[in-house]
């Protein structure tokens, strides 16, 4: 077995113009190892770090800090009325844990982000692109997938650690904008982190000032990420 690294080496980015909050600049720590263990990947999630590819980061930015780390406590989670309504409204969904990417998933991710994002920094999606953001050969992702009558209709590219689920990114048919589905796939890594038995789900950054990025605090509850450590978050409806 090759050895893993338990030390590791961080460097900082440019400063570039931030892709969530206008006329903001963003500026990354970043940690990019030949290999990593599973744990210490953990341990950097737990201060806030973030994984694209085989890199992983944090917002270091010079004038801002609207990027809030956000994780789930897994067994403490109650679902609102409207989570329980998106649940109810997508009984007839099944779902699947898949180790590899396929054209069926990329398909799906291009349909999304012409349609959903084709204002982002993810326009023009393209192959390439997709396999570099979600591949990694220190951790190999899981692919969860929704599926209606057979159909592939939703995807959460998720990592699995030893003591919580990271969810990376999620995509989804847009014509089924009806069924809540990107707020089904939290909620179906949420009962998945417990059927586990891991403690958190993360979910990312909270961006309060970005309408796309300011969703995860209607999950309860919740723990944010602050000077303190990781703190409870006040419910939102």
């Amino acid at each position: 077995m090759e050895p893993v690294n338990t030390r590791i080496s961080v460097g900082i980015s440019r400063l570039f113009p931030c892709s969530y909050i206008e006329g903001q600049q963003e500026q990354l720590l970043i940690i990019q190892e030949s290999s990593l263990d599973s744990s210490l990947f953990e341990r950097l999630l737990a201060l806030g770090f973030r994984r694209s590819g085989d890199a992983i980061y944090k917002p270091r930015c010079p004038h801002c800090d609207a990027c809030k780390p956000l994780r789930l406590p897994v067994k403490e989670f109650r679902a609102s009325r409207r989570q329980k309504r998106t649940l109810a409204g997508n009984r007839d969904l099944s779902w699947h844990m898949v180790s590899q990417s396929s054209d069926e998933h990329y398909a799906l991710y291009d349909a999304y982000i012409r349609q959903r994002h084709h204002d982002g920094p993810m326009f023009p999606p393209s192959r390439e692109q997709f396999e570099h953001f979600i591949r990694c050969h220190w951790l190999p992702p899981q692919f969860l997938e929704l599926r209606l009558e057979g159909n592939l209709v939703a995807v959460a590219v998720t990592d699995v650690l030893p003591n919580s689920l990271s969810a990376i990114y999620s995509f989804f048919h847009p014509d089924y904008d009806k069924r809540s589905l990107g707020s089904q796939l939290i909620l179906t890594q949420i009962q998945i982190a417990r059927d586990w038995g891991k403690d958190f789900l993360y979910l990312g950054y909270q961006i309060d000032e970005n309408r796309k990025m300011n969703y995860k605090r209607l999950y309860h509850p919740y723990q944010i990420l602050g000077p303190m450590g990781w703190e409870y978050g006040e419910a939102r409806s």
